[in-house]
């Protein structure tokens, strides 16, 4: 006998990835990504809070994140990330981020908020575009904790457990990605790059919440031999 689990059933509560941010439990509608609540604060002390792609479905999950202080910015970091965005939009009533390329596949939410390159969310974050998963693939930079870079699908744990790309059969545009890597390896430093929060592959990370050693990590991966990988 095969078990269905119940959609209408109570949602694992979110880890506590780092002080402020939650990562909720992977959601089957987003190929098992990994969603983040970011909790902040503008200048003013006033929540301003960011919601980093789309967690599973549910009232219980919708009233988590208002008790936090609701959300300011919802960034999508590319378009498998976004599962059932209207719901969430409906309870939160915020600001939605998304690349201008992939902007159209979300016709009927009000209230987008699309970039180009880049896009500056007051000074708390900053959204970079990172094509090559997918078209409007891109990373989240928060300032806080030395800098924690939210890379959706652009880097991901491997078997391993070390930040890389990987090439997938439905990868967008292979060599643009591999040039966005390295754009990262030019612009971050040492004291500006602390922690990855990717969006899949959790498992690989065996038990821990955020990547830390980030930009040694980041350092790390050898683009020219990435060159030579075959997609599976």
């Amino acid at each position: 006998m095969t078990l269905v689990s119940d959609p209408t059933a109570a949602p694992r509560p979110p880890r506590s990835v780092l002080a402020t941010i939650y990562a909720f439990p992977p959601n089957r509608e987003t190929m098992g990504g990994t969603a983040y609540l970011i909790c902040a604060q503008d200048q003013a002390g006033q929540p301003a809070n960011l919601l980093v792609d789309t967690p599973a479905w549910h009232p219980e999950t919708a009233d988590f994140i208002q008790a936090q202080g609701g959300v300011r910015w919802w960034v999508i970091t590319h378009r498998n990330g976004m599962g059932r965005v209207a719901p969430f939009q409906d309870r939160l009533q915020c600001e939605l981020v998304v690349q201008e390329q992939e902007a159209y596949l979300l016709p009927e939410i009000d209230g987008r908020l699309t970039y180009h390159q880049q896009l500056d969310l007051e000074d708390i974050a900053t959204v970079l575009w990172t094509p090559g998963y997918s078209p409007g693939s891109a990373c989240l930079y928060y300032k806080a904790h030395g800098g924690v870079l939210f890379t959706g699908r652009h880097l991901l744990p491997s078997k391993a457990g070390q930040m890389t790309a990987l090439r997938f059969s439905k990868t967008f545009h292979w060599p643009r990605q591999l040039r966005q890597i390295q754009r990262l390896q030019q612009d971050f430093t040492a004291e500006t790059l602390a922690y990855f929060c990717p969006a899949a592959n959790l498992g690989f990370l065996r038990g821990k919440t955020a990547v830390a050693n980030a930009y040694e990590q980041l350092q790390a991966i050898d683009v020219e031999t990435l060159r030579l990988c075959q997609p599976f």
